[in-house]
Order: C-alpha cells, then sequence, then structure tokens
C-alpha cells in the first residue's frame, strides 16, 4: 500500500467558505506537512480524514478503506495529536489509561510504561496541572500505545517553547526509523517542515496548490529577481506571482528550468524557502 490516505474530489460547503475539489495522496512511511494560511481549510480537511466531518462530494479512503464500512477498523490504526487538552482535565495518566486501553485491540501496557518513562510524564497527576508540551507528549504516547500506523497532528507545536518544539521534532524523527509509520502534521511554524518532512501539502483558500516531496520543492520553485524590461506577456507565463518595484521585479517560478531557458544569465535566480513559496501565493491560488 503507497498511500495510507487518499481524497478524491473531496469538496465540503459552509456557509462562507468551501474546501473545494481536494485530491490528495499521503504516502505510508514518511511525514508530510500540511501547510496553509489560517482558514486556508487545513483543519476542515483533518476532521474529514478522521471522519469528524463528512464530505458533501468526493471519496475519503484510509489504509484503502472507506468509513462507511470500516469506520472501526480505521479508527484502531489512527492516533490523533491535537494542539490542547483532549482528556477530561480532572484525570490522570493511570486513569486514562484505564479508559482508553480497551477501546484498542493492540493496545499495550508496556509500551505504554516505556513512553510515559521516555517522556519523563507522572503517572498519578491530574492533566491539567501540565504543560501544553506535556500535555502533547501525552496524547503521543497514547496514540503510539495502540500502535498507530498513521499520526495526525494538528498544529502540534503551536505554543511550544523552542527547545520543547525541537525535542518533539526529534521524537518524530526517531518514530519514522522503522519505516512503518506515517505521520501527517499540519503546522503553521514553517522552519519546524524544513528539517522533518519529506512531502509538503499546501492549501490556500480552500484548494489544493500542491502536493509534493521536498526534493521536488527544492529542484522546481526559485525566487528570480531582474530588470523590469525583461517582462512582457510570454516571459510572464514562466511564475507564479511576480512584486515589481521601481528598481526592478522579484518573481516566484515553479519550473526554474524554464526560467533558465527564457531568462539565461540575465537574471539572479535563489533557492525559495516554504515561506516565500506561501508569501507568493498570498491572496489567491495560482495553479501550478
Amino acid at each position: 500500500m503507497e498511500n495510507v490516505v487518499e481524497l478524491k474530489n473531496v469538496t465540503k460547503h459552509f456557509k462562507d467558505f468551501s474546501v473545494k475539489n481536494i485530491d490528495l495522496q499521503v504516502k505510508q512511511g514518511f511525514i508530510t506537512g500540511f501547510i496553509g494560511a489560517n482558514g486556508a481549510g487545513k483543519s476542515t480537511t483533518i476532521k474529514m480524514m478522521m471522519n469528524l466531518l463528512k464530505p458533501d462530494a468526493g471519496e475519503i479512503n484510509i489504509f484503502g478503506l472507506d468509513y462507511k464500512n470500516h469506520e472501526k477498523a480505521i479508527k484502531e490504526r489512527i492516533g490523533f495529536v491535537y494542539d490542547g487538552n483532549v482528556f477530561f482535565e480532572g484525570l490522570n495518566l493511570r486513569d486514562i489509561k484505564r479508559i482508553v486501553a480497551p477501546a484498542y485491540k493492540h493496545w499495550d501496557d508496556e509500551l505504554f510504561d516505556q513512553y510515559i518513562e521516555t517522556f519523563g510524564l507522572p503517572l498519578n497527576k491530574a492533566i491539567k496541572t501540565f504543560s501544553k508540551g506535556m500535555q502533547m507528549k501525552a496524547s503521543l504516547a497514547i496514540a503510539l500505545s495502540h500502535r498507530a500506523e498513521l499520526i495526525i497532528m494538528d498544529e502540534p507545536t503551536a505554543g511550544l517553547d523552542p527547545i520543547f518544539r525541537r525535542e518533539l521534532l526529534n521524537i518524530l524523527q526517531e518514530l519514522m526509523i522503522d519505516g512503518s509509520r506515517t505521520i501527517f502534521f499540519s503546522t503553521h511554524i514553517i522552519t519546524d517542515l524544513d528539517r522533518i518532512a519529506d512531502y509538503i501539502t499546501f492549501m490556500q483558500g480552500g484548494e489544493l496548490v500542491f502536493n509534493q516531496s521536498i526534493h521536488d520543492i527544492a529542484e522546481n520553485y526559485a525566487l528570480v529577481k531582474g530588470g523590469l524590461d525583461l517582462l512582457d506577456r510570454d516571459t510572464e507565463k514562466d511564475f507564479v506571482h511576480i512584486h515589481r518595484a521601481p528598481t526592478g521585479f522579484q518573481a516566484l517560478t515553479a519550473n526554474v528550468n524554464a526560467v533558465k531557458r527564457t531568462f539565461g544569465n540575465t537574471v539572479v535566480i535563489e533557492r525559495a524557502s516554504l515561506e516565500d513559496i506561501m508569501y507568493s501565493f498570498k491572496g489567491g491560488v495560482h495553479h501550478v
């Protein structure tokens, strides 16, 4: 099974917003970073992947199965790590284990104890006394203890201090070593993804802009700088977005080779960061 998650032409309408015609594949054994501005449709897409929202149109398959016929089997294999406490605040981890463990066929008490120790979490303290970082570790320990194959994380590093963010990213990298897990990681902290992601899924305005490997993004996207006299109807077609200033232009391209053929040595070409790409797409979807 190459794709753990497949969305085909998925659409969801709300009163003042829509997620439209999403075709998305999440590859097994990799970390996929999910990016986009607030309101881009990331949380809606994740909720549909979790079957917390039903699409108005299109198909969703997880592990090659659909929710209509296989909801319990799918949810056995998913772990969800949220950016806040999803448990009753007065409970401690011992209580939570007692409640959660019977819901999963593959729950492993020994593994749970191992992660609690590795993450340095107290078993007998109420969750409400945990810092945000500790709550995140608790969610992750629970997901890992039922041997979740797909871990979905919605803004897991939001609000964490830089040291704990780095620690969490190191934990995620270690989890990927045996190749059996897949992580789908929504974030607006782009630097996190530069360190750990294999693939990037980018949404803007309810539409999927691209779903590409980090390698392909680095190969294809670039910032191009040059004089305004170089721009005309023919040369502009190589760009996704163009910013003009009196001193010249800066543009984003999704096709570095085409730019090199068109402009030769008359422009400066620089690597585009994920932040550069997001900023250039701001204000509307440009199909690439």
